[in-house]
């Protein structure tokens, strides 16, 4: 067979491999199980259609996009070589050329979705053409947590086993935690030939900004930029529609995209991105993995992304063929309270959500940077950099400011008040302002009380932010955000370390902003108590407002309802309600098993008549051997008890006809007590 650098040269067109190529694709020809992490347009796609071309036999190519696998074998074919797709959306005349070609010995790749992996001849086949090698496209679609998880791909390692080939995978960014899960899945657990390409994208110019008007900058941005091909990341469907509706406006041309749109729309989008020039496409992340245009010049996030190693692949999709290219991402406050309540609201394991957490004040330390933001992003994927020079932060330095004693102060309210509080109730401790709950808590009495009154509400809000993305502060997914102090932060609290942070952001001119459902302090628990809605929802097979209103979720996280008392009076909680979910929300809000009450007692939950019965309850257990405690045992029942709670007898003669003559004279004078102080 002819040598990969032949091969590069006489059917690629490539001079030399670029760095981290060659190791890859040596490994992959000589048939080792292999690894391969490698950043978007990094050439991925060479280290295995190369070895394909090296080896005996049919390359099995398994890629999520039709899309992607339709351009691949497109490209290929114009390449002089054999290749062919068998996918949904193929012609019957399509399918039967690419089986013919089997047939014949001449296909080299053959390109499949995950899908067709669960059909019945699938394996069959494969066996029967001679594959002898496997090559998985986008391998992190394996991890079950990503949000490009397909389940399909959990069949790979299946058929891995079952034809004895080797496997090579190929991913653009997967984390520690992703990679293990792709080993397990992919090999067994069987550590494969690795390759950690660097993550670095020099042609790549990084830029954040604060929200200002963020419709009116994503326009000047894409104005300056018209003619132009580029990509706006949009939080939700809606925001698509309506910014690619002002691009038009402005004499741009620009489509829209996202999952909720018939699959024939948006197959016309991604053909007419990938054939039109200038083109901009306005979509959530359902747009853009294995768009394979080499010259998207730009990507601007209207909305901060989901994580930084979804900031990482989003922004890579732009100038893939080596030339500059440009990102803007735009945040604030209310984007981190929206991504904050995709992760809360998630049915995800505490322990998922925590790391769900963790990269996104990983985003937000990088938006924040006090240093080139280059240098940040590799760094987080373990790589060391120099200041780049192609960043908004190399080309305009912002003000750096000392923060320490103000980070001491926050984190001293911190734990002064039991790392139990969100950003906003610490704010009120620590510039003085004395609301219900600081009162109720006697937080007005703390040391820290008022010790940060120099600073307005606005700058700490912006210290907070600073502080999470330093990852000095972490919300506690148990405790509904509450912010908890973290193991960096120690040498900080002793004095050990400085803190510096930027003064754009920590005095950010005031803005106008959207307005929450609920303050800020109470939306991780908003959003805990949703989740909860949710999977009650989904189990029962109703419309989540069956089970609680929004209004009702809002009032439970304004109010804090610690018993079914409480509860009970929430607007929306009625008794059948409360009986059915009141202990279940009751234990999202507390954070503790609510303990169990008799049914008796429930039903009096949010009335008077409750308490009464508490205190008839309490009487009732001091004589139930007689006031000395030396006579026969004699009790009520529960529904008993309740009964005199709610009928309230004002005499001896009422009580006796409720509870018979003996229960009356041990305890007819106790509740007579209880009864007369209502």
């Amino acid at each position: 067979m002819p040598a990969p650098e032949e091969l590069l040269h006489s059917v690629f067109g490539f001079p030399e491999f670029r760095p981290g190529q060659a190791e890859i694709v040596a490994a992959v020809t000589a048939g080792k199980n292999t690894l391969a992490i490698m950043p978007t347009g990094g050439g991925k796609s060479l280290c295995f259609q190369l070895p394909a071309l090296c080896r005996e036999g049919v390359t099995v190519v398994i890629s999520p996009l039709i899309a992607l696998m339709r351009d691949q074998v497109r490209a290929l074919r114009e390449a002089g070589v054999e290749a062919g797709a068998l996918t949904s959306g193929n012609t019957e005349e399509e399918t039967e050329a690419v089986f013919q070609a089997l047939d014949d010995g001449r296909l080299r790749l053959l390109y499949m979705a995950p899908e067709r992996l669960s059909a019945s001849g699938t394996q069959v086949l494969l066996k029967r053409i001679g594959v002898s090698l496997l090559a998985v496209d986008e391998a992190h679609c394996v991890s079950q947590w990503g949000h490009d998880f397909r389940p399909d791909y959990l069949r790979i390692g299946e058929l891995r086993r079952a034809l004895g080939v080797p496997l090579a995978a190929f991913t653009a960014t997967a984390d520690e935690e992703t990679r293990a899960e792709i080993v397990t899945r992919l090999f067994d657990g069987a550590q494969p030939e690795t390759f950690l390409r660097g993550f670095d994208r020099p042609n790549i110019h990084l830029a954040f900004a604060v929200k200002d008007q963020p419709r009116r900058q994503i326009l000047s941005f894409a104005a300056a930029r018209k003619g132009q091909s580029g990509i706006v990341y949009c939080a939700t469907r809606a925001k698509t529609e309506g910014l690619a509706a002002a691009l038009r406006e402005a004499g741009l041309a620009a489509v829209h995209y996202h999952g909720g749109m018939e699959a024939d729309d948006r197959r016309l989008v991604e053909g007419q991105f990938q054939r039109e020039d200038g083109l901009i496409v306005v979509a959530t992340v359902a747009f853009g993995m294995g768009i394979d245009k080499p010259d998207i010049r730009w990507v601007a996030h209207a909305d901060l992304p989901k994580s930084i190693e979804a900031y990482y692949q989003e922004i890579g999709r732009a100038g893939r063929d080596g030339a500059p290219a440009e990102t803007l991402t735009l945040y604030g406050p209310e984007d981190i309270r929206l991504r904050r309540a995709q992760v809360d609201e998630g049915l995800a394991p505490a322990e998922r959500k925590a790391a769900d957490h963790a990269r996104l004040n990983a985003l937000l330390g990088l938006a924040e940077a006090v240093r080139c933001r280059r240098q940040v992003l590799l760094g987080y994927f373990g790589e060391a950099a120099e200041p780049c020079g192609a960043c908004d932060f190399c080309d305009s330095p912002p003000e750096i400011v000392d923060a320490t004693e103000a980070v001491r102060k926050a984190l001293s309210a911190i734990l002064r008040t039991g790392e139990s509080f969100g950003a906003g109730h610490l704010t009120d401790v620590l510039t003085g302002t004395t609301t219900e709950k600081v009162r109720g808590r006697r937080h007005d009495e703390l040391p820290t009380f008022g010790v940060g009154r120099d600073i307005s509400k606005g700058e700490w809000a912006a210290i907070f932010r600073q502080m999470m993305g330093r990852d000095l502060v972490r919300p506690d997914p148990e405790r509904h955000g509450a912010l908890r102090m973290t193991e960096a932060a120690r040498p900080v609290l002793r004095g050990e370390e400085t803190v510096a942070f930027r003064r754009d952001t920590v005095r950010a001119k005031s803005r106008t902003v959207v307005k929450a459902l609920v303050a800020e302090e109470d939306a991780p628990l908003l959003s805990a108590l949703k989740a909860k809605r949710r999977a009650l929802a989904e189990a029962a097979r109703v419309p989540a407002y069956v089970i609680f209103t929004d209004r009702t979720l809002i009032e439970m996280a304004e109010r804090r309802p610690e018993t079914l008392d409480q509860m009970a009076g929430i607007t929306g909680v009625g008794a059948k309600k409360l009986d059915s979910y009141g202990a279940m929300f009751l234990e999202v809000i507390t954070g503790e098993t609510a303990a169990r009450i008799h049914p008796a007692r429930r039903k009096l939950a949010g009335r008077d008549a409750g308490t009464l019965y508490d205190r008839l309850l309490e009487a009732h257990g001091r004589l139930t051997r007689g006031g000395d405690g030396t006579e026969k045992p004699l009790s009520c029942s529960a529904s008993l008890i309740a009964k005199v709670a709610e009928l309230r007898p004002r005499d001896g003669a009422g009580l006796t006809r409720l509870l018979g003559e003996a229960r009356a004279e041990r305890f007819a004078e106790a509740f007579l007590e209880v009864l007369a102080d209502e």
